[in-house]
């Protein structure tokens, strides 16, 4: 997460057709229904900050953690695993320089681009930017670094640039298509340390591997990429969460706790097209019941089913979701004890969140498996909160903040 953002008085942050700050009551639906559970996501951080070091206090020594995560940290760093593709890349390329920043933005995008003509474009646009010549001493990285620089060779010349002084790119002599496919593969490079296989199968397989080195692994397997525009997606990805839980129930253990079991997290926006508080009703009506059936198939395996988490301005609509299905697994399901959520500690009401998710769990008698993250759509947040006018973040903007969050939300919980 970057150290700094620009103010919202900031130019850097106003944009052409930005509301002014006395619009901001007008956006307040932007963020979801109001609610007295938690308070509004739009909150001075300085206030949410100093809230999380008050829950802590005498509750660690932060020596003794430094001196004990030294060690492991400066082992990694002598002897990181093999292809360790980001750590090798990031070397090279900062997440800070146009590189680093092009990579990051390719190897996230790129797997989302469903056609070659989007692929073509977006390749252009971000590798045209920089400036991948240097190569590092890491064969790895070089080996990237080479299929990266020679896509970028490959790209149509810069608007504007004299024909007569460029030569005849690849991308014409070999086919637009040629080079995206050079390029995806140097981006793979990435994807490869954190994805375990394109299917429940492979991603099992991998698992599996791992396991026998080391048996005390459980895994919660997520599918990337989820989110429906149409019904007909929901219900694809219904079917395809369905069958990854029948194909995780093949290999549990009957005699384990459930939290020693894999598990399956799922995303709300995947099961509808709607997914956004404008619709609430008819996504109570319409999801509820999507989520509830593969809860029943979750709960019967004794796996655990985990909803992850969303932008903030679903995060009301979703625990009105979460609650819903709570109920009813406390009708159907009371011993089952993989019902979760991820709950992101980047959030300035993190620890409000976790105070309702506890109320919750004692409302209806349930223990709740939950999993505490930083956080996924950070720059998404800020864009949003600066496009709205609105007078403060809705998540934290020094990485600082977050990691006393994280400590704060994992005590509480």
């Amino acid at each position: 997460m970057p150290d700094a953002v620009p103010t919202l008085d900031s130019p850097a942050a106003a944009a052409p057709g930005r509301p002014k700050q006395g619009t901001q009551h007008a956006h307040r639906q932007a963020w979801g229904p109001e609610s007295d559970r938690l308070p509004s996501p739009s909150q001075p951080e300085a206030k949410a900050v100093s809230e999380a070091p008050a829950s802590l206090n005498g509750t660690l020594d932060w020596a003794a953690a430094a001196r004990m995560a030294a060690p492991w940290v400066q082992a990694v760093r002598d002897h990181p695993p093999p292809f360790w593709a980001v750590d090798s890349l990031l070397k090279e390329y900062p997440i800070s320089s146009a590189e680093g920043l092009a990579l990051m933005r390719l190897a996230e995008a790129l797997l989302r681009v469903p056609d070659a003509e989007t692929a073509i474009a977006l390749t252009a646009d971000q590798l045209g930017r920089a400036d991948f010549d240097n190569a590092a001493d890491s064969t790895l990285a070089r080996l990237s670094s080479s299929a990266i620089a020679l896509s970028k060779k490959f790209l149509p010349a810069a608007p504007g640039a004299e024909k007569n002084t460029q030569e005849p790119g690849l991308m014409v002599r070999l086919g637009a298509r040629t080079v995206v496919a050079a390029t995806l593969r140097a981006v793979q490079l990435l994807g490869r340390q954190f994805v375990l296989g394109q299917t429940i199968e492979e991603g099992m397989a991998e698992a599996g591997a791992a396991r026998r080195k080391q048996p005390n692994l459980s895994y919660s397997y997520d599918m990337l990429g989820e989110g429906a525009r149409t019904d007909a997606d929901a219900l694809q990805y219904q079917a395809s969460y369905q069958s990854a839980i029948k194909k995780i129930a093949e290999k549990v253990h009957t005699t384990l706790g459930t939290e020693r079991n894999d598990g399956i997290s799922i995303k709300l926006s995947a099961l509808h097209p709607r997914y956004e508080s404008a619709q609430h009703e008819r996504v109570l009506r319409e999801l509820v019941p999507r989520v509830w059936s593969l809860c029943e198939l979750a709960a019967r395996a004794n796996i655990s089913l985990t909803i992850d988490a969303e932008e903030v301005d679903r995060l009301e609509l979703s625990l009105d979701v979460f609650e819903a299905l709570a109920e009813q697994v406390a009708q159907h399901y009371p011993q089952w004890r993989g019902f979760g959520l991820a709950m992101q500690s980047y959030q300035t009401r993190a620890l409000a969140l976790i105070e309702h998710v506890i109320a919750l769990a004692r409302k209806y008698r349930l223990r709740f498996m939950c999993r505490l993250v930083k956080g996924a759509y950070w720059d998404a947040e800020i864009k949003r909160a600066q496009e709205l006018g609105l007078p403060h973040y809705p998540v934290f903007t020094h990485k600082h903040h977050t990691d006393v969050s994280y400590l704060a939300c994992a005590r509480a919980l």
